[in-house]
């Protein structure tokens, strides 16, 4: 019979064993090491870890066997200080195993191990691999950072580049982004997948290493993708598409073109992901992640690529969005700009700088129309908003300026009857927005909200005169010939869109060869949002520009401006000239049937001092209806001017606010031929009402 104590040697067996058993089965890393970290003991998981057995491994000091580009220094300061302290530490660390190639991040558990005496004799480690919960935490910081780097500008370019930086080197070494044609003009793209070839620009690419030496096409150049190459098949498919070297569609794809070919020569991709870029349903580019080390792309890296490509593709689309109302209202604007006028009246030089905003291209426009009697007008204005409808809005405003001014009304009822027409604009803007609400349940309030700002004024060459009116716009800057500089004094006027308040001209003697400056808010405001501060600046810069128009334009901008002027800016430089004795000439004539022919000889006379025989024919007949009329239907006093300019102008004008009218004659009738007359062989005719009358012109173009 065994005694008592043999059994409980026996279990003490038995317990020692199985705990044996479990250090050597543990699912995770175990290790045990001495006080100089030499290797003590290893379980099963550990060797496999390293990649090598334990025998192989006893004795030696930590971190033999691991491979030289893994980095365990932060492993071996933990030890050492477990073995010093006799405390348990935790540490955390990003490697790979040595014995493997992708990276892991490890949680460890270090602890001491006492001997009898309470002495360190050895010190514990457990290494846990927490790689999967560390991956999808990356991924969650991906996410949630793209939600706030991708998309920040407006910019496709930049918006691509968003793409890349948050990509590279985190979750590929290379990548790129290329887009299509259509999209880069803004334009809509066909929608569903790709079919043959297919055309990309290159609007993006990073790399991890210095000068990007993977990227065969630079930035904004095209490049041609056949139909088995990986962007194109994700393309056509409208999925991501895994490849890289050995596989035969990649390895054809980079033989097909010999720069491709020359450039990849010694390089290993590993993993390729070619990510369709989709929104909206319409397909915009591709976005390509290469990969040259040793870990491919896995599923989960495939579910990251394709969120972050169609938060990109969303971003994209928003651009390209913009990109396309950004370049119709450009052109808009660039359309109605005008096309220069010459005269004899003022030199002209303008600019249009549109806004570098989210916000869009503004409505601010100007203009310059010739009027009769040689006189010129100048127009800048001002819509309220951004984009297409502002653009829009604009375009009407400037084409009722040029038809009112058509008519020669005065700068104060210009504006008057514009105010109405802003208002009638207001109006049906107001009942669309309406209608559209009981729809869409949108939009109905601000719709009504049009107004503008607007300067007219007219400049006389013959009395050298500026008379102008405004309508809450910037009064211009006079820069006087003698180098004074000042703002002309004008009441100002409310913004058109009000309604029932009046405006009122201001008149100004400009000696000749005076600058008059007329410009948008935008040019005095975009430095400190100080209209009165931006003017004085103004003024300063006036005073000291350069003779050169053009040249004086680009001093203003280049002072008053930001690389990146937050609103539109409208400029126009007038330098007056004035027609002396010698291109006007003036007589009164009494109200007395026999003085016509009076009138044709000085006509006759003036036309041959000025070599202007040729013409004689014509303007005797002018002269000789526009005096009759006056004669017959107005009132004195009566006066004839004629005008040389680059044309020859003839007026006549009279007391009466009575206007003729042109009409067909009928066969029998005495009169009604003469106007008619006067409108087939002059170039242009008009009436224009004055504080004492009218006066009737008629225009000849001179060989």
């Amino acid at each position: 019979m065994k005694p008592a104590g043999g059994g409980e040697d026996e279990r003490d067996d038995e317990k020692r064993a199985l705990v044996e058993e479990a250090f050597r089965q543990a699912s995770f890393s175990m290790s045990v090491f001495d006080d100089r970290q030499r290797y003590r003991r290893m379980n099963q998981t550990a060797c496999e870890v390293m990649g090598v057995s334990e025998g192989a491994l006893l004795g030696q000091v930590f971190p033999y066997g691991v491979p030289p580009d893994v980095d365990q220094e932060g492993t071996v300061v933990a030890l050492r200080e477990v073995a010093r302290t006799g405390k348990p530490t935790h540490y955390e660390s990003y490697t790979r195993a040595p014995s493997g190639i992708r990276e892991h991040a490890w949680n460890l558990e270090l602890w001491p191990i006492l001997d009898e005496s309470g002495e360190v004799c050895a010190v514990g480690m457990a290494g846990f691999d927490s790689s999967e919960q560390h991956w999808a935490r990356q991924r969650l910081a991906v996410l949630d950072e793209a939600s706030v780097s991708i998309g920040r500008s407006l910019d496709l370019e930049r918006t691509a580049e968003e793409l890349t930086e948050l990509v590279v080197p985190r979750f590929a070494d290379f990548a790129s982004v290329d887009l299509l044609e259509p999209v880069m003009r803004g334009e809509e793209t066909e929608p569903g997948p790709l079919d043959a070839t297919v055309v990309l620009r290159r609007v993006a690419h990073l790399s991890t290493e210095e000068g990007t030496p993977e990227a065969v096409i630079r930035l904004g150049a095209t490049d041609s993708y056949p139909p088995y190459s990986p962007p194109a098949r994700a393309l056509h498919t409208g999925q991501t598409v895994l490849s890289g070297s050995g596989e035969p569609d990649f390895d054809r794809w980079i033989a097909s073109a010999p720069a491709r070919a020359e450039k990849m020569r010694g390089e290993t991709v590993t993993s390729l992901m070619a990510v369709p870029l989709i929104a909206r349903g319409s397909t915009l580019g591709v976005a390509m992640l290469m990969r040259t080390r040793p870990d491919q792309f896995n599923q989960d890296d495939f579910t990251l690529a394709r969120e972050l490509a169609s938060r990109a593709a969303l971003c994209v689309d928003n651009a390209r969005r913009y990109t396309r109302e950004r370049n119709t209202a450009l052109a808009l604007q660039q359309s109605m700009k005008p096309r220069g006028s010459r005269s004899r009246a003022v030199e002209i030089a303008s600019r249009y700088l549109p806004a570098d905003t989210r916000a869009g291209v503004g409505g601010d426009w100007f203009d310059v129309i010739p009027l009769s009697g040689a006189r010129v007008g100048l127009v800048v204005g001002d819509v309220v908003g951004h984009g297409i409808q502002a653009c829009a809005t604009m375009g009407r405003l400037r084409t009722a300026v040029q038809t009112l001014a058509d008519v020669d009304l005065p700068p104060d009822e210009l504006l008057a009857h514009l105010d109405d027409l802003v208002l009638r604009l207001g109006g049906e803007a107001e009942n669309g927005g309406r209608a559209g609400a009981s729809g869409t349940g949108s939009g109905g309030g601000e719709a009504g909200e049009t107004g503008a700002t607007c300067l007219y004024a007219v400049y006389d060459p013959v009395s050298r005169t500026l008379t102008a009116a405004t309508a809450g716009h910037p009064p211009p800057v006079l820069v006087l010939p003698d180098g004074e500089t000042r703002q002309l004094e004008m009441v100002a006027g409310p913004v058109l869109g009000v309604g029932g308040l009046p405006f009122e001209a201001a008149e100004a003697d400009v000696p000749e060869g005076s600058l008059i400056a007329l410009f948008s808010d935008g040019l005095i405001e975009a430095t400190n949002h100080d209209p009165d501060l931006g003017t004085e600046k103004l003024r300063r810069i006036l005073a000291t520009a350069p003779e050169a128009l053009e040249d004086c334009c680009d001093q203003l901008l280049s002072g008053l401006l930001p690389e990146r002027p937050p609103d539109d800016v409208a400029l126009v430089l007038a330098r007056t000239k004035g027609l002396d004795a010698d291109h006007v000439h003036e007589w009164n004539l009494a109200a007395d049937p026999a003085k016509v022919a009076d009138a044709r000889s000085l006509a006759t006379a003036q036309l041959d001092a000025w070599g202007l025989s040729e013409a004689g024919f014509v303007t005797e007949l002018v002269v000789s209806e526009l005096v009759t009329n006056a004669i017959r239907y107005g009132a004195e006093p009566i006066q004839l001017r004629l005008i040389y300019d680059r044309t020859l102008i003839c007026e006549v004008s009279d007391a009466s606010s009575t206007s003729p009218h042109l009409r067909r004659a009928r066969t029998f009738d005495e009169g009604g031929r003469g106007l008619l007359l006067v409108a087939q062989l002059t170039r242009s005719w008009g009436t224009r009402y004055t504080a004492t009358g009218k006066t009737i012109w008629a225009e000849q173009a001179l060989d």
